[in-house]
């Protein structure tokens, strides 16, 4: 920028401006993935058809995404049971490779979708993400 008299010119300021305020634009409409913004500690029961960690990463936080027929399920890592299901998907999954045999089955009861609407079927109240 140049001064002109001490004062910046006005076609200056108005061009600084103008490339700064597309930079914010073209940064805002970045595509982005939808994410787990809330996780549930919901137990998941649907058979899990695949497993995904979502790492922290605002406005995305730290979640285990369980993939179902029913959708993606956002939930807490820290839970336990969360961890089980994990290891016993592994282990199911290991196995198949050597037997055949299919994961364990079961069905979804309350949990929070990815990017999408909530199911619920008991009386526990879970947020949409």
């Amino acid at each position: 920028l140049q001064k002109y008299n001490g004062q910046w010119t006005m076609d200056r300021i108005i061009l600084r401006f103008t490339q700064f305020f597309c930079l914010t634009v073209a940064e805002d409409q970045k595509v982005r993935k939808p994410c787990c913004t809330k996780v549930s500690t919901a137990n998941v029961t649907d058979p899990i058809i695949n497993i995904r960690l979502q790492r922290k990463s605002l406005p995305c936080v730290k979640a285990v995404i369980f993939k179902t027929e029913q959708g993606e399920f956002c939930s807490d890592p820290r839970q336990r049971w969360v961890k089980e299901k994990v290891k016993q998907f592994f282990r199911a999954q290991r196995n198949e490779t050597l037997t055949s045999t299919p994961p364990p089955t079961s069905s979804i009861s309350d949990q929070t979708h990815v990017g999408g609407a909530t199911q619920t079927t008991d009386s526990s109240s879970v947020t949409n993400v």
